[in-house]
């Protein structure tokens, strides 16, 4: 492989898998660093998806390793990362690719449903800074990048007010864990996909319509260029705000929405 902008740097990469066939945002995004020259750590609460995404790097001429993990336990996280770090030596990237899209008013869901998108929406990313970014202090070097939502900020259109609720937390954690860090030359930000064509969305959103067909018409005219957004959107985006490129980017929640954020659709 060329020699890339992120060569010799190592990649934490959580929810790495893809939740169904097709490209996922975080496994697009790791094979995305993994081109880059990053080596690349594959996480996945299902540890065959991560395997699927470390597969594809390796074939490609690539580095990288996987393992099963769930974000949501505080001691999971600790100990991959302390494992990662004692075997590699270092950490210069985290990415927080878990999400998921709970449908229900507040009057519908269980607080156990509510608490559940809360841990796995927001708390995977609290833990996982609580347990990296001391290493990154000790390095004086990091790069954070949190995987928000456009509906962190405006309304999309579905009925997830707990997805609303934790992406909006979400970019204010980036915003504070960027001035927070700032000076120990941690750079921290989000990305805001908007509506992006992955398997997830066949998942978690496609039961909002009458077919699938239905939902990717209506999503796709809800763009104004027409079209969704694909995962390698964001992996691009994600792999230019953790190179040198970026360098005096922090604190940023950058849209990647072919627009959305600026229509009044």
């Amino acid at each position: 492989m060329e020699k890339g902008k992120l060569t010799d740097r190592v990649a934490l990469v959580l929810g790495a898998g893809s939740v169904g066939e097709g490209w996922g945002n975080g496994k697009a995004a790791a094979v995305c660093y993994a081109r880059q020259g990053a080596f690349v750590v594959a996480v996945d609460l299902n540890d065959g998806a991560a395997a699927e995404t470390r597969d594809i790097i390796l074939a490609e001429g690539g580095r990288a390793e996987s393992c099963q993990a769930d974000v949501t336990c505080s001691d999971h996280i600790r100990d991959l990362v302390a494992d990662l770090v004692e075997r590699h030596g270092r950490l210069d990237i985290l990415h927080n690719n878990v999400g998921m899209a709970r449908m229900g008013s507040v009057t519908e869901l269980s607080e156990t449903q509510w608490d559940q998108a809360m841990d796995v929406n927001l708390k995977s990313a609290f833990l996982a800074c609580k347990h990296v970014l001391p290493v990154m202090q000790q390095q004086r070097r990091g790069v954070v990048t949190n995987i928000s939502s456009l509906a962190a900020i405006r309304y999309t259109g579905y009925p997830y007010p707990v997805y609303y609720a934790a992406k909006g937390g979400l970019n204010q954690l980036t915003v504070g864990l960027a001035l927070e860090y700032a000076a120990s030359g941690i750079r921290v930000n989000a990305i805001m996909p908007g509506y992006i064509d992955t398997p997830l969305i066949y998942k978690d959103i496609s039961g909002q319509y009458a077919s699938k067909e239905e939902m990717v018409a209506a999503r796709n005219a809800r763009c104004p260029m027409g079209r969704m957004g694909t995962a390698w959107d964001i992996a691009h985006a994600a792999a230019f705000l953790a190179s040198d490129d970026a360098q005096y980017i922090t604190g940023v929640c950058l849209p990647v929405d072919g627009g959305v954020h600026m229509s009044t659709a």
